[in-house]
């Protein structure tokens, strides 16, 4: 069984068994349960859910164009044919000062790349999105906002804090996002995965995915080995990462289940 599809549905089941129920800005009531925390062993399995197929390399062309490419440009995912962004575009065809724009504007992966290649006892090692003065600039305040780094006996860890988490949708997209981040980053410091972390302040489920959590929490006990992770070994400039160059090999999983995103 792979851990991920394990922990997930545990906690998704939690949370439609325990959950409060009440509104939200959405307008769909959602069922929610605080302080959610799920960890991995990066050297002993990839986290991602089997019991329904991620897209996978949708989520790694959303992650390239954040930290990578750090743009706000809607347009230069669409160009990829990635649609996931479109929701909140703004009339001028970005997101505004949000993600990618944030990484830019203060030279954060520069300046973790440094730190963890030069100083890796450093207690400072963060990405941080959520910069106050510029979060009424952006289409979306962060929901992933925060990233902690650790070096400790050559892996590389890694604390994802994440205020708000759909978890029908959005959790299953980030676990494998920043799972996949920590990979890059060791790789090109010289270092190896270690844990990641993820935790998740509100974690809730909204009434109109109810349905389709159900059907997947029937297929718990029918999931598959978890897949393998494989990144271009040539590759040791983080910035010369491309889709091409990160790849799942045996990802086995059960069909798609349709939900709907709440705006």
């Amino acid at each position: 069984m792979s851990l991920y599809d394990d922990k997930y549905l545990s906690i998704a089941n939690d949370i439609l068994k325990n959950g409060y129920f009440d509104n939200n800005r959405t307008g769909i009531p959602t069922y929610k349960l605080p302080h959610q925390i799920m960890q991995f062993n990066l050297e002993k399995e990839f986290p991602i859910l089997t019991t329904k197929f991620v897209a996978f390399k949708t989520a790694v062309k959303e992650l390239l164009w954040i930290f990578k490419d750090q743009s706000n440009n809607v347009k230069d995912l669409q160009e990829q044919n990635v649609s996931i962004w479109d929701e909140w575009m703004m009339p001028d065809g970005t997101i505004g000062t949000s993600y990618g724009w944030v990484i830019k504007k203060f030279d954060q992966i520069d300046k973790l790349i440094d730190s963890l290649k030069n100083n890796p006892q450093d207690r400072r090692m963060m990405l941080n999105l959520w910069q106050i003065p510029y979060l009424d600039g952006g289409a979306l305040y962060p929901c992933c906002f925060l990233t902690m780094w650790d070096v400790t006996d050559g892996k590389l860890n890694c604390m994802l804090v994440q205020r708000s988490g759909d978890w029908g949708l959005g959790v299953p997209f980030n676990t494998t996002q920043y799972a996949v981040l920590v990979h890059l980053l060791a790789q090109v410091t010289g270092l190896k995965p270690g844990l990641f972390t993820h935790v998740i302040n509100n974690a809730h489920i909204y009434e109109n995915q109810v349905e389709g959590l159900n059907l997947q929490l029937t297929r718990q006990s029918e999931s598959y080995e978890a897949p393998k992770l494989w990144i271009n070994p040539e590759i040791k400039d983080f910035y010369n990462f491309t889709p091409d160059d990160i790849k799942l090999e045996d990802y086995k999983h059960h069909p798609s289940i349709k939900m709907e995103v709440a705006v």
